[in-house]
């Protein structure tokens, strides 16, 4: 029989072994991302863990994996610097686009106490040179990126490490089971962790064996997508009179079910505006493509939407809360492919009307809420899905009162939780190890 724990670091070793393998080519695999546009290649060496600034003081170390993660964490960033005026702050995240809208969206108040780097990829001499150059005093990993060498050189090093807004579908729960005792060992380096639903800590309490709360999901906790206010005023007065409607974050796959619907729709509605916004900007000219005969303008090539056009792309990234201002109802992308979703709650809080797909696995607990206040619309995929949503779309520009009504059900359920942010905050403070 093997002695409690082996597998676990036999698998931890293997893990270990292959990223060191790896390695060398790893910075081919960095420069060709980069050609694509998914790598800054003046920052390519971060992702080896080159680059430390560390600041004076206490230092929390904080990853978000992309943009939804990225929001979550904005106003727990906010609550712990009020709780502690002297806390510094390092973010990492795996993607371009989430460093952008970092930069975006942090306040006046926290932008000077905190630095951006992305984060380094699982090679056990990288992830060394990270913590060794940053030397974080608690890190606090967002929703569900679990890197083994990363935790382990941290729990090495003292780091306490938290788990917040944890989240793990079923599929995931499913493929750790093979590696239970890896899991275990894993989850067990956090000091704590918090799941973002019931569903979620039932999955996270049965692979680390011990009870793991639920206290709520950030996502009702983020501020509104802002938006320029000129441009705003000055869209509004252009497109007046024009029924406009949104396909937010959208995905390869749904744009051609969404151009569909625009043709079915405009015959029966003057001057109809679709507005695509893809979830990755440089999708954007093979969406214009799509479009075949139908008036076409991209954002992202300083193109307008006169009104001639009947498409909008608006290939450009952070202008999403724009958009949701000026869109009579919108389409969750990510939802009419099996991709699970995008953030729905989103739209909500500007009070536009939600349709989504029948993919929505990663909100399925923010869809059933929403569900349930009568606080959506939901279109089913398949060969009749154009026109399936067309029909859903002609039913809520029909009926605005109808709209508004689900509108503001939606708004109202996206008000919660404004107190968790706070509470998390207080709960990590008392890990921060003690000066040394």
């Amino acid at each position: 029989m093997s002695p409690p724990g082996l597998s676990a670091r036999i698998l931890a070793g293997v893990w270990a072994l292959i990223a060191s393998l790896l390695a060398p080519l790893l910075p081919f695999y960095l420069r060709r991302r980069a050609i694509r546009g998914k790598e800054i290649t003046e920052r390519l060496p971060e992702r080896r863990g080159q680059g430390a600034a560390r600041p004076p003081g206490r230092l929390i170390w904080c990853h978000a994996a992309s943009n939804g993660e990225t929001l979550s964490l904005l106003p727990l960033l906010e609550a712990l610097a009020r709780q502690d005026p002297a806390l510094s702050f390092l973010v990492t995240t795996g993607t371009v686009t989430s460093a952008r809208l970092l930069d975006q969206r942090l306040s006046p108040a926290l932008a000077p106490r905190t630095q951006h780097r992305f984060l380094p990829l699982d090679v056990p001499r990288w992830v060394a040179r990270f913590l060794d150059g940053w030397r974080p005093d608690l890190a606090v990993i967002v929703e569900s990126e679990l890197w083994p060498n990363m935790l382990a050189a941290a729990d090495k090093r003292g780091v306490p490490l938290a788990l917040v807004n944890a989240r793990m579908s079923a599929r995931s729960e499913r493929g750790w089971a093979w590696a239970k005792g890896f899991a275990r060992a894993l989850l067990g380096r956090f000091a704590l962790i918090l799941a973002q639903t019931e569903a979620d800590a039932a999955r996270f309490s049965a692979l680390a064996g011990r009870d793991v709360p639920c206290w709520g999901n950030l996502k009702y906790a983020a501020p509104p997508l802002p938006a320029d206010a000129a441009e705003l005023a000055r869209l509004s007065a252009a497109w007046a009179g024009r029924p406009i409607w949104l396909a937010a974050s959208t995905h390869p796959g749904e744009d051609e079910i969404i151009l569909g619907a625009h043709r079915m729709l405009a015959p029966a509605h003057p001057g109809l505006l679709t507005v695509i916004v893809p979830r990755h900007p440089p999708r954007g000219p093979d969406i214009a493509a799509l479009a075949g005969d139908l008036p076409v303008a991209r954002r992202g090539a300083g193109q307008e939407a006169g009104p001639g056009v009947a498409v909008y792309v608006a290939d450009t990234l952070g202008e999403l809360g724009l958009f949701y201002r000026l869109a009579r109802v919108a389409l969750i992308g990510g939802s009419l492919v099996p991709h699970g979703g995008q953030n729905p709650l989103e739209a909500a809080r500007l009070g536009c009307p939600i349709l989504i797909g029948p993919h929505h696995f990663n909100f399925s607990e923010i869809i059933k809420r929403l569900r349930d206040a009568g606080a959506l619309c939901e279109t089913p995929d398949g060969p009749e899905a154009a026109a399936s949503l067309a029909r859903n779309l002609e039913a809520l520009l029909a009926d605005k009162t109808a709209a508004q009504a689900m509108a503001h059900a939606a708004a109202r359920l996206a008000q919660g939780q404004a107190d968790l942010p706070g509470r998390i905050a207080t709960a990590l403070l008392p890990l921060i190890r003690p000066a040394r």
